[in-house]
């Protein structure tokens, strides 16, 4: 039988005129300096960026999804023919980026400790930090943000992904390698000593917008504007006082500039909860709002909004009985 490692195409080189396209003469490497587990928007956007200047593995779903992304897929305006491994045959890495859905930790730790990592690192939504730690013991296991933002999207040539507003992305102390592997492929990256406020920071952001944003099935932009300007923030008031005494140290005022940054920075882009919405998925309501609800359990305060925003949510997600056949790793 054909190892997935030997169906792949070759790994591009800088400078090429199609990033990711394959090089017939060469082959893949014994050891990835990266890998990326999650084939959905965001990931395949940040393994594009990084296979401009070094190897990336990207770990998919299963053989099928493997085979199309190896195939190539259009990501902006470049075509990407990845470096794909099904879910259950991941090539040995250096560094694991996760990428997957929330509900999907577990199963993507489990993945990325077979890989044998130096480190893993979550630039997932919500706090899945814990979750990742308890599934992978490799030496380094933590959790960063991102505020890059990218949908998928059907054409009439297949699958698209566009990406929608450069943003930051901050990483614990101990991910330098991979802070300087990304500033390499041109994204605004760094590593933050105080890591968990600037979760706290990014918690903030995504239970204002995503929740919103899938609600109403808008674009982030729109978020600003009426009839959805006052419900944001007042989002944003509620769940302020539950995250300053778990301790963000943003005031009132910076918080609500902070979400109004993202929002415009953002304007184009479909939530991740839009997506899941819109195709029909579960969403990550329990890892962002869900997160929310138990901070402010612990502190006894009420968050009355976000409560109701978090069970009109889970109205909208497909019947659990549709999900019990779930996958080993999506992502998709």
């Amino acid at each position: 039988m054909t190892s997935p490692a030997s169906r792949l195409p070759a790994s591009p080189l800088p400078g090429s005129p199609l990033p990711g396209s394959p090089l017939p003469d060469a082959l893949p490497p014994d050891r990835y300096p990266l890998a990326v587990i999650g084939a959905g928007a965001l990931g395949l956007h940040f393994a594009a960026r990084l296979a401009e200047v070094m190897p990336v593995a990207v770990i998919a779903r299963d053989d099928a999804r493997a085979a199309r992304l190896r195939a190539g897929v259009r990501v902006g305006d470049r075509s990407f023919a990845a470096e794909a491994f099904a879910a259950d045959a991941p090539p040995p890495a250096d560094w694991v980026i996760v990428l997957v859905k929330a509900g999907d930790t577990a199963a993507a730790a489990a993945i990325a400790e077979r890989m044998q990592p130096l480190g893993v690192l979550s630039l997932q939504n919500g706090l899945t930090g814990d979750l990742l730690r308890a599934h992978c013991r490799a030496p380094r296991v933590d959790q960063g943000i991102t505020t890059e933002g990218a949908y998928r999207e059907a054409t009439t040539e297949g699958e698209r992904v566009q990406p929608s507003g450069a943003g930051e992305t901050l990483l614990p102390p101990g991910f330098e390698p991979v802070a300087e592997m990304l500033m390499r492929a041109g994204l605004h990256a760094r590593v933050e000593p105080d890591i968990a406020r600037a979760r706290l920071a990014k918690l903030l952001v995504n239970v204002a917008i995503n929740p919103l944003a899938a609600l109403h099935r808008v674009r982030n932009g729109a978020l600003l504007e009426p009839p959805y300007r006052e419900t944001l923030d007042a989002l944003v008031r509620e769940a302020w006082p539950v995250l300053h005494a778990a301790g963000l140290t943003l005031d009132l005022d910076a918080a609500l500039a902070r979400v109004h940054a993202v929002a415009t920075a953002t304007a184009t882009n479909r939530a991740s909860m839009l997506q899941d919405v819109l195709a029909g998925r579960r969403t990550e309501i329990d890892a962002i709002t869900g997160a929310l609800l138990r901070m402010a359990a612990r502190h006894g305060l009420a968050v009355p909004a976000h409560e109701a925003l978090y069970h009109a949510v889970k109205a909208l997600e497909p019947d659990e009985a549709l999900l019990s056949g779930s996958r080993p790793c999506t992502g998709t």
